[in-house]
């Protein structure tokens, strides 16, 4: 099992391509919470799963004001073709090359079999992890612990 970065730590920023053309960054999106979703590969059942729960549960995340960012190794068509017959609505970042550097730096990254492991990351408005969660890679993490740290995180900013 990979070993993530750790709460309270800075998290590494990094651009990765949205489609063949575009781009997003994660300091682009600072100022409001960030979801990341490391997952394996697009059309496994388990991702299959984990990605629509958290499209089911998009609306709460909003509320929340929070972004939702699904991270793999499959390539940009790839998220394309998944994302439009799952009819995801937030973005599927490609980690395809140099193959899982992100998921690398995030250590959630499974070198023997080449795909990011399940693991999930809130991070808060300042880029710093608030809270993280390794899922063995044949169980769907669900949502709650997600969004139990979100709703941590607006708690504590309106305590400051």
């Amino acid at each position: 099992m990979a070993q993530l970065l750790a709460p309270g730590t800075r998290a590494p920023d990094f651009i990765l391509n949205v489609t063949a053309d575009q781009t997003l960054s994660l300091s682009e999106l600072l100022g409001k919470p960030i979801v990341l979703v490391f997952y394996p590969a697009d059309w496994s059942p388990v991702c299959g799963d984990e990605l629509a729960l958290f499209n089911e549960v998009l609306p709460e995340f909003k509320k929340l004001k929070a972004e939702v960012l699904g991270i793999s190794v499959d390539g940009t068509w790839c998220h394309d073709a998944f994302s439009q017959s799952r009819h995801l609505h937030f973005p599927l970042l490609s980690d395809f090359e140099p193959k899982g550097a992100v998921s690398k730096k995030y250590g959630a990254y499974r070198d023997a079999i080449g795909v990011s492991e399940r693991a999930l990351f809130v991070i808060d408005q300042k880029g710093i992890i608030a809270w993280n969660y390794l899922s063995p890679m044949a169980e769907n993490p669900g949502a709650d612990g997600v969004l139990e740290a979100l709703e941590n995180l607006q708690r504590e900013k309106s305590v400051k």
